[in-house]
């Protein structure tokens, strides 16, 4: 595929009886490397958050099996080296002490589907974003009650996956806030879109400690949970680039005082038209000495020639870009009478299949 070799692009086209080589930063922090053969890696791949109606994976994982295998086949084809699966609270743990074993099971055969196809994984943790499903038992904690159910629930992620060599990393949370100081919140979640919530606070209460020193606390305490079983793949936390937002923020969680046991930076980029130069000025604030990943990117508020001109003058320092799919091939987007939003996605995968031999050869 492509006629992109072995050596370059860590199994992009795998032999039949070769194997996945763990994924780790190089030695310097400058990116990815394979840990067997030292080849560069470029994460190139997909958000499979949801399906095109809008479901979550573990809404149809059970019973539509043969589904997510045939999406994984097609991102394959698509050119994509890595697969952000995004999983729930609510999905994994019946109760504060008590997982989920028939989701843990189904969890370790996608990732035999992801070593089958050679895929490597980004497995992004601890989703609330269907409010309704949201347990009472959960919504209700306090703050230390509330880490213990996501460190237990990451303990038992990791003891799943630790054996594979399909594991790109563990993300912590999608977009987790940390609030500082004395303001007592309300609520757990927010940042709703499209019906569905893509925030979370790490705590209501700061009780007068900054951010930073909340923010410590909590991925010190999922790393360790994580390190009961697995100390092989990588950590992360994928999060909202504030200097995007407010030129002049600095980074939280890829701070010093916070980022010790986090792998590598992961930010969520949706460039504006006409801002590409603003875009690529706020990635730069993290770039912080680790590998980074554009863990998030799709043409929502320019087109694809911007988004193609972010990827492109984002290459001295990325290693890596995730989009999404949702389910659906070029070709049955082509089959239909297509609105404005699936000829965007139509448009955006076109130049993800397009962009892959030149993104992995490097």
């Amino acid at each position: 595929m492509y006629g992109i070799t072995f050596a370059i692009v860590c199994l992009l086209v795998p032999a039949a009886t070769a194997e996945l080589e763990l994924i780790r930063p190089s030695e310097d922090g400058t990116g990815f490397v394979c840990a067997e053969s030292g080849a560069k890696f470029i994460a190139w791949g997909f958000n499979y958050d949801h399906d095109d109606s809008g479901r979550l994976i573990e809404d149809y994982w059970h019973q539509e099996w043969p589904t997510v295998v045939e999406d994984f086949r097609e991102m394959k084809a698509l050119g994509a080296n890595v697969v952000r699966i995004h999983l729930q609270v609510a999905k994994f743990m019946n109760a504060p002490a008590e997982p989920n074993e028939v989701a843990l099971n189904q969890l370790a055969r996608l990732v035999k589907l992801a070593e089958q196809t050679h895929l490597y994984l980004d497995i992004t943790g601890l989703g609330c974003y269907h409010k309704k499903d949201v347990p009472q038992w959960y919504e209700t904690m306090g703050e230390a009650e509330r880490w213990d159910v996501q460190a237990l629930f990451w303990e038992v992620l990791a003891k799943t996956c630790a054996k594979s060599p399909a594991i790109f990393c563990y993300d912590l949370m999608n977009e987790p806030i940390a609030p500082g100081g004395i303001e007592k919140q309300t609520e757990w979640l927010l940042g709703e879109f499209g019906g569905k919530f893509f925030v979370q606070r790490i705590t209501l209460d700061p009780a007068g400690r900054p951010a930073k020193r909340v923010a410590k606390a909590w991925v010190d305490k999922l790393a360790a949970a994580i390190r009961k079983h697995d100390s092989r793949h990588m950590i992360t936390v994928g999060v909202i680039p504030w200097a995007h937002t407010w030129p002049g923020a600095k980074p939280l969680f890829y701070s010093k005082e916070v980022a010790a046991n986090l792998d590598f930076a992961s930010v969520h980029f949706y460039p504006k038209k006409g801002e590409v130069d603003k875009a690529l000025t706020a990635l730069a604030v993290y770039d912080v000495g680790k590998p980074l990943v554009v863990e998030e990117l799709f043409p929502l508020s320019c087109g694809i020639e911007e988004l193609g001109l972010f990827i492109d003058g984002s290459r001295k320092i990325a290693d890596g870009w995730i989009g999404f799919y949702w389910g659906k091939t070029i070709d049955e987007y082509a089959a239909e009478d297509a609105d404005i939003a699936a000829a965007l996605t139509m448009g955006w995968l076109r130049y993800f299949r397009a962009k892959a031999p030149d993104i992995l050869k490097q």
